[in-house]
């Protein structure tokens, strides 16, 4: 069953234009040519990326972080048996009457039910430092990836003329640079989709699956159906705006503010000129229009620019967060990732609460120091306090 599901799948009218066979696309005269059994290659590099990032992280953007002054947190809550078992078994966001009913048993005052909890959350959030780390590994992956890729293709003449992406397709030969150009992009790919997990969650955590699953299914494809000049171009104009993202990202958690909003700015400017403009009438003008004065539709024409226009959707989906955050940068003087807003807003909440409370604390010492001290000063009978 096995073998018959295998050679439906491999069927050459699922993936090559017609009267183009497999046998056509074998190694010969020097050329190579692409097969799928390369992409095998994409899993242990894979894990080799998260052996790298693991040592990236403790020896580079640890030290770096400490040097923007970000520090490992430990937080700590105040032990109290009643709360934990509610807070595990219950639920983590107690209604206004569990407060009152959980500060009555346990002698505690509303207030202290409310922060414990709010605490107790923050606990077992991701710490700045952490955030730091997985922005600067992918910032300088990004970096590495977009310098590598300009390298592979500023003298590629189908990245100045998109009827070269067509020439003579599907019987193009594989370059070198544009093997390791995908297989490090699609293991790159993976190493995130293994890592999700265990890296920040946010509110858009199901779009990020939808989003790196479509983009291993594109790049699988595109590979098996020779569509490779096309995916270059695709790789590029997504790869060049993410570098400016991570930076900000990185600069926000230093608490670089404006350095954060310069760079998220670029990165705005540089998204909707890529993906919002290059990408619908240029890339897919390339891969939806130009194919048709070479050849017949076919299906994996018809499912590559299903993809392609999939990912367009996402594209969109980023640009109303993008819009909202240039909406809060500009009218608020504050770039916030809306996409964590209630986590951020909590963390920010006990950490002012935590400064209010020390200001006090330093407050009160001041003031019993100072009325010890001048305590002679005051007439007798006078004391009042």
């Amino acid at each position: 069953m096995f073998w018959t599901f295998k050679e439906w799948f491999w069927l050459e009218r699922f993936w090559l234009p017609p009267t183009i066979k497999w046998s056509d696309l074998e190694d010969r005269d020097g050329l190579v040519y692409v097969k799928p059994s390369h992409l095998y290659m994409t899993i242990p590099y894979a894990f080799l990326l998260l052996i790298i990032r693991r040592v990236f992280e403790k020896f580079v953007a640890s030290p770096l972080a400490k040097s923007f002054g970000i520090k490992e947190t430990v937080r700590k809550v105040t032990p109290n048996t009643v709360l934990e078992n509610f807070f595990k078994h219950s639920t983590r966001q107690p209604m206004q009457t569990d407060i009152y009913g959980l500060a009555k048993k346990c002698n505690l005052t509303e207030r202290q039910v409310e922060r414990w909890f709010r605490s107790r959350r923050n606990q077992e959030r991701p710490s700045r430092m952490k955030k730091f780390q997985e922005a600067c590994w992918r910032f300088a992956f990004y970096l590495v990836i977009t310098v590598a890729g300009i390298a592979f293709l500023y003298d590629k003449p189908w990245l100045y003329d998109l009827w070269e992406v067509w020439n003579g397709y599907p019987k193009q030969p594989l370059l070198l640079s544009q093997y390791w150009y995908y297989i490090l992009e699609m293991s790159f790919y993976w190493s995130l989709l293994f890592r999700l997990g265990f890296d920040v969650k946010r509110k858009d955590f199901l779009a990020h699956i939808i989003h790196h699953l479509a983009a291993i299914s594109l790049m699988s494809f595109s590979w098996c159906a020779n569509y490779i000049r096309s995916g270059t171009l695709v790789m590029i104009v997504h790869d060049v705006a993410d570098i400016w993202l991570e930076s900000a990202k990185m600069f926000s958690y230093a608490g670089w503010t404006q350095t954060c909003n310069t760079l998220f700015f670029i990165f705005s400017a540089i998204f909707f000129i890529s993906r919002l403009i290059i990408f619908p009438f240029w890339i897919l003008y390339c891969t939806l229009i130009l194919p048709m004065y070479y050849l017949e539709p076919f299906f994996s024409y018809i499912f590559l620019n299903l993809q392609l226009m999939i990912l367009q959707v996402l594209h969109l989906y980023w640009g109303y967060y993008i819009l909202k955050m240039l909406n809060r940068c500009i009218f608020m003087k504050n770039i916030q990732d809306v996409r964590s807003d209630d986590e951020d807003y909590e963390e920010e909440e006990e950490e002012e609460e935590e400064e209010e409370e020390g200001t006090k604390g330093k407050e009160m010492d001041y003031l019993k120091n100072g009325l010890g001290a001048e305590r002679h000063l005051i007439p007798n009978g006078q004391h009042g306090c």
